[in-house]
């Protein structure tokens, strides 16, 4: 190899990726634009095998030091593990990603949302029309409340709302994760759960109607339930979407299957817990306050709910897609593989 010709024709790319870290590392990799980007990554591969071709050559310890370190320049740029883009990276998941895969796992949700009120109004019809059926579902202390002193039994969380609302949070997430896990059984353990807890309110429902307390009842649940349910609807949904692999893997091997929708479920799971976890804060400190007013309650629990319909359909713009941050974990994973 002819060194000097060889150094004199890749001269150029060294100068321009040293202006270019140059500025990256005195503005920040945001400063460059997407172009440059591209730029940079390309020209980081291109000195990495001038790198390993000066050290194989008669060059001179001088040259391949200064490619070293312009090497190591450019990785710093390219993998820097900063903190920043860590939580960037999970910003952007709960910002477009846990809802792109609402989106995609709209039918599962569909199907488990069909099961629960599905089970919802057939508990209630039997909860009106036949007596012996509401002993079966709600637990006798809970009956007797409601008949017989005709009150409700929220009011036990007051005084105790910390206490009350971590047991509420660890138990909501105990019941999605128990809906996500029965995906394993082929979805059978899943749909037990939607219609247990749909044959659960639609009783519930019933008897709280039956005794005039149906107002301050779903005053109770509106705040939380609002995110509570949906997250818990979800949360069926990654089960199904489990069940789906196990039972119609397509034309995949069924591992295959569980692997490529068991990512899908997982992605659902990690959306859902800030979900429980704000349910939980308010169904243990706002739902049950007896100082805010009943209409209150049912003026916030709707807009979370119409917060949380509009959250979930965001979709994002092509433009963001090429963003530096897009660009480099492309060419990482490039790399990576």
């Amino acid at each position: 190899m002819n060194v000097q010709r060889w150094i004199a024709r890749r001269e150029s790319d060294w100068t321009d990726l040293s202006k270019l870290l140059a500025r990256a590392e005195k503005q920040g990799l945001r400063s460059l634009s997407a172009p440059e980007i591209h730029r940079l990554a390309s020209l980081y591969r291109s000195v990495s095998a001038d790198l390993a071709r000066a050290r194989t050559q008669q060059v001179s310890n001088r040259l391949v030091k200064d490619l070293q370190r312009l090497t190591s320049r450019a990785y710093s740029q390219v993998y820097q593990g900063s903190r920043r883009q860590e939580w960037q990276a999970v910003l952007d998941f709960y910002r477009w990603g846990f809802p792109a895969t609402v989106q995609d796992s709209a039918g599962y949700i569909a199907l488990a949302i069909a099961l629960f009120f599905g089970a919802l109004a057939v508990a209630w019809w039997l909860a009106w029309t036949d007596p012996a059926f509401m002993p079966l579902i709600v637990p006798p202390h809970i009956i007797s409340l409601v008949r017989d002193d005709q009150e409700l039994w929220m009011g036990s969380i007051v005084g105790i709302e910390p206490f009350a609302s971590s047991s509420i949070m660890i138990n909501n997430i105990r019941v999605s994760f128990t809906a996500v896990a029965g995906g394993i059984t082929a979805g059978l353990l899943t749909t037990y759960i939607m219609l247990l807890n749909g044959c659960l309110i639609g009783a519930i429902g019933a008897l709280v109607t039956q005794n005039n307390l149906a107002y301050p009842f779903w005053a109770f649940v509106f705040p939380h339930g609002s995110l509570e349910l949906p997250a818990i609807f979800i949360a069926g949904g990654s089960g199904l979407l489990l069940g789906r692999a196990l039972l119609f893997p397509g034309r995949m091997r069924r591992i295959d299957a569980l692997k490529h929708y068991g990512q899908q479920a997982a992605r659902l799971v990690y959306g859902i817990i800030p979900l429980l976890v704000i349910a939980g804060i308010i169904e243990g400190f706002f739902s049950p306050n007896p100082g805010v007013p009943d209409a209150m309650k049912y003026l916030v629990g709707n807009l979370l709910f119409i917060g949380l319909l509009v959250y979930l359909q965001q979709r994002r713009s092509p433009a963001i897609s090429a963003s530096p941050d897009a660009i480099l974990a492309k060419f990482r994973s490039y790399k990576s593989g």
